[in-house]
């Protein structure tokens, strides 16, 4: 009797509600790895002797670098930011985070219209000083140039959490190491560096999974990954199987990375001694130190982002008239749709398995809410390959019930909306999850088990005082999944209905046909968007208690 009364109390919409959503996420993950031990095809054969060797390659030379990069870039700025005062250091504190508006495939070609033959830059030096410089200078559809656009545009994951972990240090810390006679260089590297290694790690790893999931960037200079390879196996060769064997391979790369993080964090701990925590107060830095550190976050903030949006608006003035009409409309229109009802979606979601994990402190609530992780961690052709074998599958088992309805047997979820949009929640729930869960961690049980001592139920608590207290944490987890969904492009361009274009998806289209100028606007809508909702985020961020 006491087991069907604690099942019971158990089993309830919250419980329901976070297991549904967990087999959501596990299902076209499996499907994937169940995949990957069916009979090699000799396409796959091919690949694995003549073309995974050069993908390897060229993701880990990618993932190294960028993740040093942005490092250095990240952590340096996230010092500054928390350790000093300067000029215009309350606009840099968040304009720094503003390269995020920007989708890295944008910046790309960008970045390439700029520095070509017939860019601003080389335009000018041949016009104005009769100076012709060899391509090879200015050639930035490379390896290298691609690290470079990841590193300026990712490099915010590392500064924004790396700042906020600083921002809350003790200030004993810092004040201490002055009073031993260490400057600010030692400082940096033998204090702040091993102090923050977790915030660090945090960071870097978001970054490197965004690299893993490129697809924009990587096709657009032509250098072979494994989403490159994914997306030619798939759609070039017809070959589905192969395709799922890549997604495989670099879903094993990605568990590998995960596990890395893990142990790096794990390694050594840093935690308060004393109660009495006073935050880090910022010295003023005068003179040429002051000039040194607002000319450092100038020119991070310029290439990041102001140099970009400059040009992106000149093109946009040249092509205006030629591109605005009703279909430019529809895109905008389906780019906020996909994004308002994926991101609404994330949030009911985030807020059930979250909720679970609060009130039942149970093995199974911590693996629902690690499994929330997981999607996160998986690129979005990945994803693709794998909610698509899925949902043919399902469309495979209802043909009979069509039938039976008088419909004609065809793959109506397969080439629906709704695949799209499930796959947008599989990929961005995290994001949605983590800053639900660090509202709810933030609030506590008290309130809570104040309102059942009350007699208020638990749904009618939860309505009545949790999302009250939790709306700051509910409004950033929509605004983060609505631009990661806004942004997205290799999930998009897999699984869109037929004739259904985004902003991203058009942007792309044109920058791959060599319409740069003309994929101005969509780029520009895409990141006034964006910058309009981190500026939302990064205030209601602020304005939250502490």
């Amino acid at each position: 009797m006491k087991f069907y009364r604690k099942l019971s109390s158990y089993l309830n919409i919250w419980t329901l509600g976070s297991l549904f959503i967990v087999i959501l996420i596990l299902l076209p993950n499996i499907s994937i790895l169940f995949n990957f031990f069916t009979e090699e095809t000799s396409n796959w054969q091919h690949i694995k002797e003549f073309i995974l060797p050069n993908l390897l390659k060229n993701t880990t030379i990618i993932i190294i670098f960028t993740g040093i990069l942005t490092i250095l870039i990240g952590t340096s700025l996230a010092w500054l930011i928390s350790a000093f005062d300067f000029p215009l250091k309350r606009f840099f504190k968040w304009g720094l985070i503003l390269p995020l508006a920007i989708p890295p495939y944008i910046a790309a070609y960008t970045y390439n219209g700029m520095l070509n033959y017939t860019g601003v830059i080389q335009t000018t030096l041949r016009n104005n000083y009769n100076v012709t410089v060899s391509q090879s200078y200015f050639d930035i559809m490379t390896l290298p140039g691609a690290i470079f656009i990841f590193t300026l545009f990712l490099y915010p994951y590392v500064y924004m959490i790396t700042r906020t972990f600083l921002s809350n240090q003790s200030a004993s810390l810092i004040e201490n190491a002055r009073l031993l006679g260490r400057n600010s260089f030692e400082i940096f590297f033998k204090v702040v560096l091993p102090i923050s290694r977790g915030a660090i790690v945090g960071g870097v790893s978001l970054v490197l999974l965004e690299v893993l999931n490129d697809y924009g960037v990587v096709q657009y200079f032509g250098i072979p990954t494994f989403s490159t390879a994914i997306f030619q196996t798939w759609f070039g060769m017809g070959d589905l199987n192969a395709a799922i064997k890549l997604s495989a391979t670099l879903m094993f790369i990605v568990f590998s990375i995960l596990i890395i993080e893990k142990f790096l964090r794990g390694r050594k701990r840093y935690s308060y001694s004393s109660p009495k925590v006073r935050p880090l107060t910022p010295i003023q830095l005068r003179g040429w130190r002051g000039w040194i550190a607002f000319g450092y976050s100038l020119l991070i903030f310029g290439l990041g982002f102001l140099i970009p949006l400059i040009q992106l608006l000149d093109w946009v003035l040249l092509t205006y008239e030629k591109i605005a009409d009703p279909v430019f409309t529809s895109l905008i229109f389906n780019s906020l749709l996909v994004a308002i009802v994926g991101a609404s979606m994330i949030t009911v979601f985030a807020i059930i398995i979250a909720n679970f994990a609060r009130i039942h402190q149970s093995v199974l609530s911590r693996a629902s809410a690690q499994i929330t992780i997981l999607g996160y961690s998986i690129p979005g052709a990945v994803i693709a390959v794998g909610i698509i074998t899925v949902f043919i599958a399902t469309d495979n088992i209802l043909f009979g019930f069509y039938e039976f309805i008088g419909m004609d047997p065809m793959l109506y979820l397969s080439t629906s909306l709704f695949m799209l949009i499930s796959a947008y929640v599989i990929r961005f729930l995290a994001v949605g999850f983590n800053a639900i869960e660090a509202g709810f961690d933030k609030i506590g049980n008290k309130y809570t088990e104040a309102s059942r001592t009350l007699g208020m139920g638990m749904t009618k608590t939860f309505f009545k005082v949790d999302v009250r207290l939790i709306k700051g944490a509910i409004l950033s987890g929509f605004i983060l999944s609505f631009i990661e969904i806004l942004k997205e492009l290799p999930l998009t361009l897999i699984l869109r209905p037929f004739n259904f274009d985004t902003l991203s998806t058009k942007a792309f289209q044109y920058a791959s046909d060599e319409q740069i100028h003309e994929a101005s606007l969509a780029s520009i809508i895409i990141i006034i968007i964006s910058a309009i909702a981190i500026f939302i985020f990064y205030h209601a961020l602020e304005k939250e208690p502490k």
